[in-house]
């Protein structure tokens, strides 16, 4: 299997924009004053106004139901501006043939979505016929995007959406780098050994990888999988790269859920910690006193081919074989991190090759199926992610949904 690439970028979503009468106008005064805020000149700015602008107007004349997201990614370096839209039909049969300019069904010069692909650094698209679209661009000054592009490409993605008349989201997600490998022995008697944690060293010339969203891989077609799905018991010291991921729905919704999820997200970003308990106990800790939440903790080995799970409460995971189709639940202990915490047990699930994990809260219905999305894991993580919000998302609570997948 694969390995990872410490490389990283954070992502924050600004505001969803919905299909109205004012609906192009709106996203592009949006679009361009974010993109001057982050420091886009003049030309730039222009021509993401053109992109966004493109984006709406198709929404408003070939879709039903179109909303758009704005969103800034930063790396340690440098901010780019990132838009996602997602739509409830009618798609696309051909998505290459609609990319070609000429190619239009409302009578217009048909120049939209091929204009999107050459202006964005980075563009994606998805489509489901009678289903709906979804469609993801960013967007950086011509350094940063030479700097962004040695990253390679990213292996977790996520996004989230207030319920409706809410500012502030209760639902977040964070992905950091691991450098310890998980020790599958056991005491000759069969019971557990103690459990302890010891960072892998970094280089002091290192930027610090305490925060955000880790991107990037190195293909290494030799790496071998384990095939042993004993429960994890005493990591041990190595050179084994893995990816820690959390997700954290606050409860209820609003500014107290908000906070609860953004301090789960800083005591997640702030951890030395690499077992998924051992991050969760001290996102407990962080908790207290607050609203408190569900909180769902993976790290992911791929030269190992294995997923070490530990949460508690009602954040959905899955780890998704894009070969078959099937998915493998990891179950959460029922309780409230930063109130009642249940005797905590990390579990170790095989990742198969090329296989996807999935989290997502209780804004998104549990009831898609990998199989009725086809293509969606072909895809990047981010438009993975917009694809299930736009299908298993509800509009009653807030939504939010995190996808780590790549070469592994």
């Amino acid at each position: 299997m694969g390995s990872l690439n410490s490389a990283v970028v954070t992502a924050e979503d600004v505001v969803w924009l919905r299909d109205q009468e004012s609906f192009p106008a709106s996203a592009r005064i949006a679009a361009v004053s974010l993109a001057r805020r982050i420091g886009f000149d003049e030309h730039r700015c222009a021509e993401v106004a053109l992109a966004v602008s493109e984006a709406a107007t198709n929404l408003g004349r070939h879709a039903v139901d179109g909303a758009l997201l704005l969103r800034v990614v930063r790396t340690p370096q440098d901010a780019g501006l990132e838009f996602v839209t997602t739509d409830e039909g009618p798609g696309m049969a051909d998505v290459a043939k609609s990319l070609t300019d000429g190619t239009s069904t409302a009578g217009t010069l048909g120049i939209g979505l091929g204009a999107i692909s050459r202006l964005a650094d980075t563009f994606d698209l998805h489509s489901l016929p009678g289903r709906g679209t979804v469609l993801a661009a960013r967007f950086w000054m011509k350094a940063a995007a030479r700097r962004t592009s040695e990253l390679g490409n990213p292996v977790v993605e996520g996004l989230t959406r207030t319920i409706a008349g809410e500012d502030v989201c209760g639902d977040a997600w964070a992905a950091r780098p691991g450098g310890v490998r998980w020790d599958e022995t056991a005491r000759p008697d069969g019971s557990d050994v103690q459990r302890r944690t010891v960072p892998e060293p970094r280089s002091s010339s290192a930027d610090p990888l305490s925060w955000a969203q880790l991107t990037g891989f190195r293909p290494d077609a030799a790496g071998s999988r384990q095939q042993n799905t004993r429960r994890l018991v005493d990591p041990a010291v190595s050179d084994e790269e893995a990816l820690l991921v959390m997700f954290c729905d606050g409860l209820g919704h609003g500014p107290l859920a908000g906070r609860a999820a953004q301090a789960a997200v800083a005591a997640f970003r702030s951890s030395t910690a690499e077992q998924p308990e051992a991050i969760l106990t001290a996102i407990h800790k962080a908790l207290r006193g607050g609203r408190g939440g569900a909180v769902s903790v993976v790290r992911i080995e791929p030269r190992t081919g294995s997923v070490y799970f530990c949460g508690v409460g009602n954040v959905s995971t899955f780890v998704v074989d894009p070969a078959s189709g099937t998915r493998r639940s990891l179950l959460s202990a029922p309780g409230i991190v930063g109130h009642h915490m249940p005797t905590l047990r990390t579990v170790r699930q095989d990742l198969p090759r090329g296989a996807a994990v999935i989290m997502h809260s209780d804004g998104l219905s549990e009831r898609w199926q990998a199989t009725a999305l086809p293509g969606f894991l072909d895809h990047s993580p981010l438009v993975a992610a917009a694809q299930l919000l736009r299908e298993a998302g509800v509009r009653r609570d807030d939504a939010g949904v995190v996808v780590a997948k790549g070469a592994w």
